[in-house]
Protein backbone atom coordinates (compact mmCIF):
# COMPACT_ATOMS: atom_id res chain seq x y z
CA UNK A 1 0.00 0.00 0.00
CA UNK A 2 1.97 2.42 -1.05
CA UNK A 3 0.75 4.72 -2.82
CA UNK A 4 2.08 7.10 -5.35
CA UNK A 5 5.60 6.69 -3.44
CA UNK A 6 5.84 3.38 -5.30
CA UNK A 7 6.78 5.64 -8.76
CA UNK A 8 9.72 7.24 -6.79
CA UNK A 9 12.57 4.70 -8.13
CA UNK A 10 11.29 5.28 -11.86
CA UNK A 11 10.78 9.16 -11.40
CA UNK A 12 14.80 8.68 -10.05
CA UNK A 13 15.70 7.56 -12.72
CA UNK A 14 14.30 10.50 -15.21
CA UNK A 15 16.79 12.43 -12.88
CA UNK A 16 19.52 10.60 -13.40
CA UNK A 17 20.85 13.07 -16.13
CA UNK A 18 19.92 15.94 -13.97
CA UNK A 19 21.64 14.65 -10.81
CA UNK A 20 25.11 14.06 -12.14
CA UNK A 21 25.13 17.85 -14.25
CA UNK A 22 24.84 18.58 -10.60
CA UNK A 23 27.31 16.38 -8.93
CA UNK A 24 30.40 18.10 -11.78
CA UNK A 25 28.85 21.63 -10.98
CA UNK A 26 29.47 20.55 -7.19
CA UNK A 27 25.63 22.27 -6.09
CA UNK A 28 25.17 22.05 -2.20
CA UNK A 29 22.36 19.40 -1.38
CA UNK A 30 21.31 22.12 0.71
CA UNK A 31 20.83 24.31 -1.64
CA UNK A 32 18.55 21.81 -3.38
CA UNK A 33 16.27 21.61 -0.55
CA UNK A 34 15.60 25.20 0.02
CA UNK A 35 14.82 25.17 -3.69
CA UNK A 36 12.51 22.44 -3.34
CA UNK A 37 10.59 25.09 -0.46
CA UNK A 38 10.87 27.50 -2.76
CA UNK A 39 8.79 25.66 -5.39
CA UNK A 40 6.27 24.82 -3.09
CA UNK A 41 5.81 28.42 -2.21
CA UNK A 42 5.29 29.73 -5.55
CA UNK A 43 3.14 27.01 -6.44
CA UNK A 44 0.96 28.11 -3.25
CA UNK A 45 0.40 31.51 -4.80
CA UNK A 46 -0.21 30.31 -8.03
CA UNK A 47 -2.76 27.90 -6.48
CA UNK A 48 -4.38 31.22 -4.47
CA UNK A 49 -4.29 33.79 -7.32
CA UNK A 50 -5.10 32.06 -10.75
CA UNK A 51 -8.47 30.86 -11.20
CA UNK A 52 -9.03 27.05 -11.92
CA UNK A 53 -8.68 25.61 -14.51
CA UNK A 54 -5.51 27.99 -15.57
CA UNK A 55 -3.49 27.29 -12.22
CA UNK A 56 -3.14 23.72 -13.15
CA UNK A 57 -0.38 24.08 -15.17
CA UNK A 58 2.11 26.22 -13.22
CA UNK A 59 0.52 24.59 -9.69
CA UNK A 60 1.93 20.82 -11.54
CA UNK A 61 5.36 22.48 -12.87
CA UNK A 62 6.09 23.74 -9.71
CA UNK A 63 5.21 21.00 -7.70
CA UNK A 64 7.11 18.73 -10.53
CA UNK A 65 9.72 20.90 -9.20
CA UNK A 66 9.42 20.77 -5.60
CA UNK A 67 9.21 16.69 -5.73
CA UNK A 68 12.26 16.27 -8.16
CA UNK A 69 14.42 18.64 -5.39
CA UNK A 70 13.39 16.22 -2.85
CA UNK A 71 14.45 13.26 -4.56
CA UNK A 72 17.87 15.16 -5.76
CA UNK A 73 18.95 16.25 -2.51
CA UNK A 74 19.40 13.17 -0.98
CA UNK A 75 20.75 11.26 -3.71
CA UNK A 76 23.33 14.70 -4.19
CA UNK A 77 24.64 14.18 -0.98
CA UNK A 78 25.14 10.53 -1.28
CA UNK A 79 26.98 10.80 -4.38
CA UNK A 80 29.14 13.21 -3.22
CA UNK A 81 29.72 12.08 0.39
CA UNK A 82 27.83 14.82 1.91
CA UNK A 83 25.63 12.72 4.03
CA UNK A 84 25.87 14.41 7.38
CA UNK A 85 23.35 14.49 10.73
CA UNK A 86 22.92 18.40 9.73
CA UNK A 87 22.31 17.73 6.30
CA UNK A 88 19.47 15.30 7.20
CA UNK A 89 17.83 17.75 9.60
CA UNK A 90 18.00 20.16 6.53
CA UNK A 91 15.95 17.70 4.89
CA UNK A 92 13.49 16.98 6.85
CA UNK A 93 13.33 20.68 7.91
CA UNK A 94 12.61 21.67 4.22
CA UNK A 95 10.44 19.06 3.24
CA UNK A 96 7.89 20.25 6.55
CA UNK A 97 8.06 23.71 5.32
CA UNK A 98 7.52 22.81 1.62
CA UNK A 99 4.37 21.11 2.72
CA UNK A 100 3.01 23.77 4.53
CA UNK A 101 3.84 26.40 1.77
CA UNK A 102 1.77 24.56 -0.44
CA UNK A 103 -0.95 24.51 1.62
CA UNK A 104 -0.72 28.04 2.46
CA UNK A 105 -2.13 28.29 -1.06
CA UNK A 106 -5.71 27.36 0.05
CA UNK A 107 -5.86 30.10 2.59
CA UNK A 108 -6.79 32.32 -0.74
CA UNK A 109 -10.11 30.12 -1.56
CA UNK A 110 -10.53 27.76 1.71
CA UNK A 111 -11.68 28.33 5.13
CA UNK A 112 -8.94 29.43 7.71
CA UNK A 113 -9.95 26.18 9.87
CA UNK A 114 -9.76 23.97 7.34
CA UNK A 115 -6.30 24.65 5.91
CA UNK A 116 -5.16 24.62 9.16
CA UNK A 117 -6.81 20.87 10.10
CA UNK A 118 -4.96 19.46 6.74
CA UNK A 119 -1.65 21.21 7.05
CA UNK A 120 -1.40 19.64 10.82
CA UNK A 121 -2.60 15.58 9.59
CA UNK A 122 -0.23 16.39 6.30
CA UNK A 123 2.30 16.37 8.87
CA UNK A 124 1.02 12.94 10.67
CA UNK A 125 2.90 10.76 8.21
CA UNK A 126 6.27 11.98 8.24
CA UNK A 127 6.13 12.49 12.41
CA UNK A 128 4.98 8.46 12.69
CA UNK A 129 7.65 7.84 10.27
CA UNK A 130 10.63 9.77 12.36
CA UNK A 131 9.15 8.15 15.70
CA UNK A 132 9.83 5.08 14.03
CA UNK A 133 12.72 5.54 12.62
CA UNK A 134 13.99 7.29 15.83
CA UNK A 135 12.82 3.56 17.63
CA UNK A 136 14.85 1.50 15.72
CA UNK A 137 12.22 0.92 12.97
CA UNK A 138 13.14 1.65 9.04
CA UNK A 139 11.59 4.23 8.08
CA UNK A 140 8.65 3.97 6.06
CA UNK A 141 7.71 6.60 3.57
CA UNK A 142 4.60 4.85 1.33
CA UNK A 143 0.88 5.16 2.07
CA UNK A 144 -2.33 6.36 0.46
CA UNK A 145 -1.27 9.98 0.30
CA UNK A 146 1.96 10.67 1.09
CA UNK A 147 3.97 13.41 -0.23
CA UNK A 148 3.24 12.75 -3.94
CA UNK A 149 -0.22 12.14 -3.20
CA UNK A 150 -0.24 15.39 -1.48
CA UNK A 151 1.02 17.37 -4.42
CA UNK A 152 -1.10 15.41 -6.77
CA UNK A 153 -4.47 16.56 -4.48
CA UNK A 154 -3.14 19.73 -4.76
CA UNK A 155 -3.23 20.07 -8.32
CA UNK A 156 -6.46 18.18 -8.42
CA UNK A 157 -7.27 21.10 -6.97
CA UNK A 158 -6.07 24.12 -9.37
CA UNK A 159 -7.53 21.72 -11.74
CA UNK A 160 -10.81 21.83 -10.80
CA UNK A 161 -11.52 24.34 -8.31
CA UNK A 162 -12.31 22.19 -5.74
CA UNK A 163 -10.72 23.21 -2.91
CA UNK A 164 -12.89 22.34 0.42
CA UNK A 165 -13.28 18.94 -1.17
CA UNK A 166 -9.68 18.28 -1.74
CA UNK A 167 -8.58 19.62 1.70
CA UNK A 168 -10.76 17.10 2.94
CA UNK A 169 -9.71 14.15 1.75
CA UNK A 170 -6.08 15.00 1.82
CA UNK A 171 -6.47 15.66 5.82
CA UNK A 172 -8.30 12.29 5.83
CA UNK A 173 -6.02 10.62 3.64
CA UNK A 174 -3.10 11.67 5.51
CA UNK A 175 -4.28 10.62 8.81
CA UNK A 176 -4.91 7.48 7.12
CA UNK A 177 -1.38 7.06 5.72
CA UNK A 178 0.29 7.92 9.49
CA UNK A 179 -2.24 4.99 10.65
CA UNK A 180 -0.75 3.06 7.66
CA UNK A 181 2.94 3.49 8.84
CA UNK A 182 2.19 3.54 12.68
CA UNK A 183 1.07 -0.09 11.76
CA UNK A 184 4.36 -1.20 10.16
CA UNK A 185 6.46 0.27 12.39
CA UNK A 186 4.30 -0.95 15.57
CA UNK A 187 4.39 -4.75 14.05
CA UNK A 188 8.29 -3.74 13.21
CA UNK A 189 9.01 -2.94 16.74
CA UNK A 190 7.01 -5.41 18.53
CA UNK A 191 9.09 -8.30 19.32
CA UNK A 192 12.13 -5.72 20.18
CA UNK A 193 12.73 -5.44 24.10
CA UNK A 194 13.47 -2.09 25.30
CA UNK A 195 16.78 -1.32 25.65
CA UNK A 196 17.34 -1.87 21.89
CA UNK A 197 14.66 0.85 20.71
CA UNK A 198 16.15 3.42 23.27
CA UNK A 199 13.08 3.30 25.29
CA UNK A 200 13.17 5.13 28.78
CA UNK A 201 10.80 3.78 30.72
Amino acid sequence: MNGLYALKPWYADRLAGARAALVRRQVSPDALTWAGVLCAGAAAVALGLLPAPWAALPVAVLLAARLAFANLDGALARDTGKCTRRGAVVNELGDRLADLAMLAGFLFVAPPWLVACAALAATGPSWVALAGAAAGAARRNGGPVGKTGRCALVVHAAATGWYVPVLGALAVGSLVTAGVRLAWVWRELADRPAAAVGSTR
